[in-house]
């Protein structure tokens, strides 16, 4: 499992890093964000659930990377809390692309044993911006341990999202 972790995070950065040759370079004007999401929990394996996401997302800048914090809970009674940082990608003035990675801690309720406390979390989100600033995207994340614990299964989480800007009056 290390090495599919690796492989994953790897491809991640590739990703990312294509994307932001691609792409212009992040709104200085954009606000900060609360964002809730839906989405299919275990979609690699058979420990299935909704999982409901809360995320606050600043816009204070540490070079171009962006704080964020968040929580996580399943239909399984899984809950994860977590933080972190994001970068947003804009191709055009509607579309944006958010590569994201956290840290966070998880308890797995009557759900998927994931192998520790720890758990680490890499994602993309494509998302639409909408003249107000808000946001409508689809994700898709991979949370693990990366291999802290004697078990590594990890999951894949596939969610709709909808960003509400804080303190944005639009265009």
């Amino acid at each position: 499992m290390g090495c599919r972790v690796r492989g994953i995070a790897a491809a991640f950065v590739a990703a990312a890093g294509l994307a932001g040759l691609a792409a212009a370079p992040a709104r200085a004007d954009d606000p900060s964000f609360v964002t809730g999401g839906i989405g299919y929990y275990d979609i690699n394996d058979d420990w299935d659930a909704a999982a409901f996401h809360l995320e606050y997302r600043s816009n204070a800048k540490l070079w171009f990377f962006k704080p964020f914090v968040g929580a996580m809970a399943t239909t399984d009674e899984a809950v994860y809390g977590y933080g972190g940082f994001y970068v947003d990608l804009f191709f055009g003035r509607r579309i944006v692309l958010t590569p994201n990675v956290a840290v966070g801690l998880y308890r797995d309720g009557d759900g998927k044993d994931l192998g520790h406390t720890i758990e680490f979390r890499s994602g993309l989100e494509l998302a639409y911006r909408f003249d107000n600033r808000a946001r409508l995207g689809v994700a898709i994340h991979h949370i693990s341990n990366a291999s802290l614990g004697d078990s590594n299964p990890g999951t894949e989480i596939v969610g709709l999202y909808f960003s509400w800007p804080l303190g944005a009056a639009g265009d």
